[in-house]
């Protein structure tokens, strides 16, 4: 039986846990400052006021980020630098600098510092600076991990952070060890064919033939004949017999994608296929019994076509006895810093190029971009960024002009009709807060209880959905 592993990567702090950040300074006011707002970013803090401490924790303690000052009692914070490049050659270190000092900063940025920060920092420079280093070392590892130990294609969709995926990969590995059909559905470049692979990758069929055959990208006059072969004289230029798709796939799994493109005609075959497992080739007379495990695809809504006539209803009801929904990929906003670090060490690979990560204002652009391609999309995307790419990470000037203008903010839908207002009035402030509370929670359902994520969904910055949770949590706990 063939085996698949379900990806699960962590954060920068190690699984759930959150980011570590070493501050390095001093000024105890100071760094008491910068550890309690880092803390309500919910980042763990460690603090050190001197060389000798900084170092201690740099080698006992895991580091994600390090905020650093250049002057310390004794030594310079080029001493703690250097022993973080050595511990950790890809962590981001942000330089604390006094205004004149800029000229060392210099210095800094050739042993690779991430940026640097005038002293005392602006709050929200801070926070601003301190996120995108993490998404920076979190995408390096990421990609040193992929090159490490390059991943099976079906690792494309299956791997990640989404809740909802990963409910379709356990749906998919208890499945698969039966014979029963699957029908697949979702948007097109959402990894249909994937999960079709996977679920044949997973049988007890896996060593057979897995057959897949595009029921949109075949003339109908030819769709039949590819699905149930010919005998020879079948029709004009039958010259000899041709074994069919169904046939070819006996004992196997055959996969038919797009088949909400499949004509009437065809459709009852298929259904006879299903309900008697026999077919007869075009122009043949005698029945062929196959044994064919059926996935089928489609990024058409096949209710709506049955509702319309366009579908047999028959043939859905066999097709769908596991349905399987993907979502579309900005859905799974959690997971496309994982599926970037995998394209980028397949094409650098691919295209013989050192590239270990992305600059911060590329990610922000592949973060807020729509994705209407879904994964497909974002693999081409990488692609095309990988062609362009000539040094150690992609910027925007490799990616498409049209992933550097943002979307459009999207409208809130649910509501068909517009609100009534009452006879008597409402209360127009509890009316708010009730939908703001609701879309906050759907915000972090679909974000899987990630702030971060959930936050941009609603086009409000982290500090601003904590500061909504908290009065709203206040407001239900007062009498």
């Amino acid at each position: 039986m063939g085996h698949q592993t379900v990806w699960a990567e962590a954060s920068p702090g190690g699984g759930n846990m959150p980011a570590s950040i070493l501050v390095v300074d001093d000024e105890v006011t100071l760094r008491y400052f910068l550890e309690r707002s880092l803390r309500d970013q919910g980042y763990e803090t460690l603090s050190a006021g001197t060389v000798a401490d900084a170092l201690d924790l740099v080698y006992t303690r895991q580091i994600d980020c390090a905020l650093l000052d250049q002057h310390l009692p004794d030594g310079v914070g080029f001493d703690v630098l250097r022993a973080l490049k050595e511990v950790d050659a890809d962590l981001p270190i942000i330089v604390l600098t006094g205004y004149g000092s800029l000229d060392s900063v210099k210095t800094a940025f050739r042993y690779g510092v991430f940026d640097y920060l005038t002293k005392p920092p602006d709050l929200v420079e801070l926070k601003r600076l301190v996120g995108q280093a993490l998404q920076s070392v979190d995408m390096r590892r990421a990609v040193r991990r992929h090159q490490a130990a390059p991943s099976p294609p079906s690792a494309d969709l299956v791997m990640g952070r989404n809740r909802t995926m990963r409910e379709i990969v356990r749906l998919v590995q208890r499945v698969a060890v039966q014979s029963t059909n699957v029908l697949i559905q979702g948007e097109s470049g959402t990894g249909k064919d994937v999960v079709a692979n996977l679920v044949h990758r997973l049988s007890p069929r896996a060593e057979r033939k897995f057959v897949a055959i595009n029921c949109a990208a075949i003339p109908d006059h030819l769709l039949e004949s590819e699905l149930f072969g010919y005998e020879a004289g079948a029709f004009t230029g039958a010259r000899r017999q041709k074994k069919g798709l169904i046939e070819e796939a006996d004992k196997g799994t055959l996969f038919l994608d797009e088949i909400g493109a499949m004509r009437p005609d065809l459709q009852a075959k298929l259904l006879r296929v299903l309900e008697s497992r026999e077919f007869r080739r075009l122009g043949g007379t005698t029945d062929i019994r196959v044994d064919v495990r059926l996935v089928s695809a489609t990024n058409r809504d096949l209710q709506a076509a049955v509702a319309a006539g366009e579908f047999r209803e028959d043939l859905y009801w066999r097709l769908s006895v596991i349905p399987i929904h993907l979502p579309p990929l900005r859905e799974r906003l959690e997971d496309i810093d994982l599926l970037i670090a995998k394209f980028i060490s397949e094409f650098a690979r691919l295209f013989g190029k050192e590239i270990h990560g992305v600059a911060p204002e590329a990610l922000q652009a592949l973060h807020s971009h729509h994705w209407p391609g879904n994964i497909r999309e974002l693999r081409n995307v990488i692609e095309r960024a990988a062609i362009l790419c000539d040094g150690p990470e992609l910027t925007t000037a490799h990616l498409p002009s049209d992933l550097m203008t943002s979307p459009p903010r999207p409208q809130v839908v649910g509501r068909s009709d517009s609100p009534q207002l009452p006879p008597t009035g409402l209360d127009l402030k509890s009316v708010v807060a009730d939908l703001e509370l609701d879309l906050i929670h759907q915000a972090l359902e679909r974000a899987g209880g990630n702030q971060t994520l959930a936050a941009q969904l609603l086009h409000i910055s982290r500090d601003e959905l904590r500061y909504r949770l908290k009065k709203y949590n206040k407001a239900q706990s007062e009498p």
